[in-house]
């Protein structure tokens, strides 16, 4: 099993854990609400869990130009 970190805008991958067992609650996966958790956490057949969050450069760019967040995805 993996957890892997993706970027919810640029889609690339900022990292990624190859852990047997993971204690989620080290994650934060506790702090967040039953509709954030639905909508950044995915699970796949292979029993790895993809997170999506936000690199380094998205957020920056977001720091640039905040009417970005407006937007569903503002890389084309």
């Amino acid at each position: 099993m993996a957890i892997v970190y993706k970027c919810r805008h640029c889609g690339n991958e900022i990292g990624k854990l190859e852990e047997k067992m993971v204690d989620t609650s080290l994650l934060g996966f506790d702090q967040l609400s039953t509709k954030d958790k639905k909508e950044m956490i995915h699970y796949t057949d292979n029993g790895d869990v993809h997170i999506q969050a936000i690199c380094e450069n998205c957020e920056e760019t977001l720091g640039h130009h905040p009417h970005y967040h407006e937007l569903d995805f503002f890389i084309q």
